[in-house]
């Protein structure tokens, strides 16, 4: 339990809030690549941080990102269109580039361009997304997350507005408990309501028995600070019911506002960026990696795909037989902003209790005028590993070795496991499974 005034200032991300200057000094994912597919394509509208921007990709190719609303008499250069130059304003053709200079105004005087400009903003494009720097100058480096730049893989972009504030889904990365339930016996309720029990987890592999074993036997949760974040995990003890004797790592939690699943590298890992787009919403974004390993070669691609997974159905119920669709579900059910001063955390909350003494850590740094965690002022080819990267995968007898990832369900998609995830819905499932395919038939050469 927190109180009333720490919970504001965990959850509220305008401009001149503690979290809001912190969030500023960090690259934000804006919009994917393909939604500005090509030079003079139609501009995207987008809001973060209680802001709202419009991006888009001149004649050259040149991205920019603008405050959205044009000088002249404020209407929405999301309706604008691109040309030369930059975006142009439907309502009197004002013309601006992509530093925010106004370079043209029909029917004014021809003395001269005003002085004014729209605040424009550094952006960067890495991996399939746009990114964007809304904090003071000089901007950071956009650093190489591995998942972002890890050569020989698949990738898509499963992105969903999420109607609550982004520490709800957060702090979900840091309740590594929540997955015994919520993909278990919730997962198995839905499939018996839907009558497809047998029909989806008749195998043991599916990820419902999985999850359900992994509330047995709880000994302890641990959390501890990494470089880059937070790892935390699971202790298990056979004398209490547990399969195994032991330790069993979670996702790695990213500062701060993404968690990694999976392992670098691996036949499915991801990034889940939480991005605040005002108190009370989160563009949740899936960023979805398939690795090949090495002799094994991953289908090139010129334009990683991005796609929406639907969180209800046709009647407008909850749709609750993949895993996404069932985080959401209960990110929603706290409500827009959960009143943390109400709750009652247990054991199972270490990790959570961190994530929030981190955040409390790190704005306490900017409010001091210094960087946080994970702002890079220095250019650096390398990657950077947020999370794990498995060794099996580096040397040539890979295939001798267990294959890199915590459920194994995620490297059967090619078996219908990708039914579990919302990468169902991808475009690219279809060169996912024929990977996965050729894996396992590397596997049994």
């Amino acid at each position: 339990m927190i109180s009333a005034a720490e919970n504001e200032i965990l959850t509220r991300v305008g401009a001149g809030t503690p979290m809001g200057r912190m969030m500023r000094r960090y690259w934000h994912p804006v919009c994917t690549s393909e939604q500005l597919p090509a030079p003079d394509c139609a501009p995207v509208r987008t809001r973060v941080l209680g802001e709202n921007y419009v991006a888009f990709r001149d004649t050259s190719g040149t991205v920019g990102v603008l405050d959205e609303y044009c000088l002249h008499r404020r209407a929405s250069l999301a309706l604008g269109r691109v040309e030369e130059g930059g975006i142009r304003c439907l309502y009197h053709g004002w013309l601006y580039d992509e530093t925010g200079a106004c370079i043209d105004r029909p029917m004014e005087s021809a003395k001269g361009n005003i002085k004014q400009k729209l605040k424009a903003y550094p952006v960067r494009e890495m991996g399939g997304l746009v990114f964007a720097y809304m904090g003071p100058q000089p901007a950071p480096v956009l650093p190489r997350w591995d998942l972002l730049v890890w050569p020989n893989a698949i990738r898509q972009i499963c992105m969903n507005v999420i109607d609550c504030n982004w520490l709800q889904c957060q702090e979900n990365t840091g309740d590594p408990a929540h997955s015994a339930y919520t993909p278990g016996p919730l997962f198995k309720y839905a499939l018996e309501r839907q009558g497809r029990l047998q029909e989806r987890a008749s195998d043991s592999e599916h990820t419902l028995h999985k999850r359900i074993q992994m509330g047995l036997g709880i000994k302890d949760v641990t959390a501890e600070p990494s470089q880059y974040g937070f790892e935390k995990g699971i202790v298990y003890s056979k004398a209490l019911g547990a399969n195994v004797e032991g330790y069993r790592k979670h996702s790695a939690v990213i500062f701060p506002f993404t968690t990694q699943t999976g392992s670098a590298g691996s036949p499915r890992s991801d990034y889940q960026f939480r991005v605040p787009i005002d108190d009370t919403h989160t563009l949740h974004i899936a960023y979805q990696v398939y690795a090949g390993p090495p002799g094994i070669e991953a289908p090139a691609q010129d334009v990683v795909p991005w796609y929406e997974a639907p969180l209800f159905d046709e009647k407008g119920e909850p749709i609750l037989d993949y895993v996404l669709a069932q985080d959401a579900l209960v990110w929603r059910a706290q409500g827009p902003i959960v009143d943390r001063t109400q709750e009652i955390l247990g054991r199972t909350d270490i990790p959570i209790v961190l994530l929030r003494r981190q955040l409390d850590e790190e704005i306490a740094k900017v409010e001091r005028g210094l960087d946080p965690m994970n702002v890079f002022r220095a250019e650096s080819a390398d990657m950077l590993h947020g999370g794990e990267v498995h060794e099996s995968w580096k040397p040539r007898e890979w295939k001798e070795g267990e294959l890199p990832i915590a459920q194994s369900y995620r490297r059967s998609y090619h078996k219908g496991f990708s039914m579990d995830d919302g990468d169902r819905y991808g475009p690219v499932i279809g060169l996912v499974q024929e990977l996965h395919r050729r894996i396992e038939q590397a596997t049994r050469a």
